[in-house]
Order: C-alpha cells, then sequence, then structure tokens
C-alpha cells in the first residue's frame, strides 16, 4: 500500500511531528521497539488519532496525554512481565498499560519481550 498522507503510517508521523516534545520523541521510539519487536504487524489509526498495532488482533495502542506516553496492550493481563514494566491500568482483567513521563528510560529489551509475548498470544488463539 502507497504511504499517502491519509494512511496510517503517515497520521502516526505526522502526530510524532505535531507533538513536537519528549511526547513525541517517545512516541517514536516506542513505535520503532514496536516494529522491531513485530515487523509483521500492522499499522493503524482508530478512535480519533490513536497509534494502534495489530497482528492476529490488537497488540497494543500508543496513546499521547499531556503528561503521558501510554502503550496499552489489548491483552496484557494475560501476558508475563518478568521486567514489571505494566505501571497502568493494573486493576482491568485485560488490559495492562505502560505509562511514560518525561525523563522515563525506556527498557527496550522487556518492552520487545512484551511484544513479542502478545505477537504469540494473538497468533496462537488464532489457529
Amino acid at each position: 500500500m502507497p504511504r499517502t498522507e491519509s494512511t496510517p503510517f503517515r497520521q502516526i508521523d505526522a502526530r510524532i511531528e505535531e507533538l513536537a516534545d519528549w511526547r513525541g520523541e517517545t512516541l517514536a521510539r516506542l513505535r520503532a521497539i514496536i516494529r522491531q519487536a513485530a515487523p509483521g504487524a500492522v499499522e493503524e489509526w482508530k478512535w480519533r488519532g490513536v497509534p494502534v498495532w495489530s497482528q492476529g488482533g490488537m497488540l497494543c495502542t500508543g496513546e499521547t496525554y499531556r503528561d503521558t506516553v501510554k502503550v496499552t496492550f489489548a491483552k496484557g493481563a494475560r501476558l508475563a512481565d518478568p521486567a514489571g514494566l505494566f505501571n497502568a491500568s493494573l486493576e482491568g482483567s485485560t488490559r495492562r498499560a505502560i505509562d511514560f513521563h518525561e525523563g522515563d528510560d525506556i527498557d527496550e529489551q522487556a518492552l520487545e519481550a512484551l511484544v513479542r509475548a502478545a505477537v504469540a498470544l494473538n497468533t496462537s488463539a488464532a489457529s
């Protein structure tokens, strides 16, 4: 599919540029990690401007707020999190999220492991 202004790829690029601060940089870095961990994932643009990555079902979203960049895993409650990345939406029975704030370090290896686990969960459920 050509990458035109209306494609999710371009919409996510535009969102990153529009933020023009640490949130844009963080979202771009998270996007790169997700794409590295799940090269077969499809980028989508949903709910009035939320980047979504899917492979065999929704993997995660990349939401931006005033003080937070949030990665929400659709089936996060079913994923092992040995590094303890999940720090938000812990009370739910399905989703789990990671809130990043300005200056936070990103454990790239642990995040890649979560994304790969989400892909494995989705693809095992689909078969």
